[in-house]
């Protein structure tokens, strides 16, 4: 979309990291946690923009977001699977396979 997030229209920012004002916004309690001051916060909410994240993580984040997916640590995506009942990675596409019935060889000779 843009090089850079102060680019974009819709982006906060450039109120949260150069103190441009906008009445559209409120300071969210993470953003007021990074620092005592506003000059603290700023310099510490640019810093979250310094670096590019590499593509394989772009991916992943785009992945997780498309298919409703979670995404983090095995150990965070076992906790989202007990707090909502239900399959939080991508699963296996199509139908499920039969199961075999191990009986089956015994009575008719298959494979």
């Amino acid at each position: 979309m843009v090089e850079h997030s102060a680019e974009y229209q819709w982006s906060s920012y450039r109120a949260n990291a150069q103190s441009e004002h906008s009445v559209l916004l409120t300071q969210h309690p993470l953003y007021t946690a990074l620092g005592k001051d506003d000059e603290v916060r700023l310099t510490a909410y640019r810093e979250l923009f310094r670096y590019q994240l590499d593509p394989e993580v772009i991916d992943e984040i785009r992945t997780a977001t498309n298919g409703n997916y979670a995404l983090g640590s095995a150990k965070f995506k076992a906790q989202i699977v007990v707090m909502l009942e239900r399959r939080v990675t991508s699963g296996k596409s199509g139908r499920p396979s039969k199961m075999k019935d191990p009986r089956s060889q015994e009575l008719f000779g298959g494979d």
